[in-house]
């Protein structure tokens, strides 16, 4: 039993020396040697446990470490999440990628280190995203709203932004007049993306199709 967690330890280690490396050093210099400092054990333990570099970096990508789950976009209570008209989903979605990519400062390093050392290790991650991709895409296809390309497109465009705008904000306090660092700035961007989500996706429930009675007042 002991064994069982000591190895448990040790590979967390080197799942967080990853994320270290890769964050001070970037690509360029990341490798089983690197890592294994980092971690302060052997590096026959990295082959042993992960069975080399690609591996382990395909672990740490899907550890959650670097990118949130699809899962963790839907929070404590996944149904009530699916359950919500698609409008609120889709707001819930963005509230809680913006926090978890807050909350990964490690995670913007590395996103702004591949931008310009793109390589097989950077693809790696890549892939890993993409099919995070696929998976929140699922989020937002029901019957009222099947997938289409324009919601694609645009949902592609938010998490962009999103990324460019965390990843600037490493430097760069404001953009268009947004502080990009507060939570305040956040909030109102959140509620920009509110106020789109609700014109993308009206509420399709018969009380919402009913035509609106005026009101007119008293006869004479």
């Amino acid at each position: 039993m002991t064994r069982v967690r000591d190895r448990s330890a040790t590979e967390d280690r080197i799942l967080a020396a990853v994320g270290e490396v890769l964050a001070r050093e970037g690509f360029a210099a990341i490798g089983v040697n690197a890592i294994a400092r980092e971690a302060g054990v052997d590096k026959v333990l990295i082959y042993r446990y992960f069975g080399g570099l690609p591996d382990l970096l395909r672990t740490w990508g899907a550890s959650g470490r670097f990118w949130p789950a699809a899962s963790e976009m839907l929070g404590d209570d996944p149904a009530a999440v699916l359950a919500m008209p698609l409008a609120e989903r889709y707001v819930h979605f963005f509230e809680r990628f913006i926090a978890a990519l807050r909350a990964r400062p490690l995670t913007l390093e590395i996103l702004a280190a591949e931008v310009v050392d793109r390589n097989e290790l950077t693809a790696i991650l890549e892939a890993e995203r993409e099919q995070w991709g696929t998976e929140v895409e699922a989020l937002f296809t029901d019957r009222d709203h099947p997938a289409h390309a324009e919601l694609r497109g645009t949902t592609l465009l938010l998490v962009a932004g999103v990324q460019y705008l965390l990843v600037r904000s490493r430097k760069l306090r404001v953009f268009g007049g947004v502080d990009v660092t507060s939570d305040a700035g956040w909030e109102e961007l959140k509620t920009s993306i509110a106020a789109a989500a609700a014109r993308m996706f009206p509420d399709p429930s018969p009380a919402s199709r009913r035509p609106r009675v005026k009101h007119r007042g008293p006869p004479a």
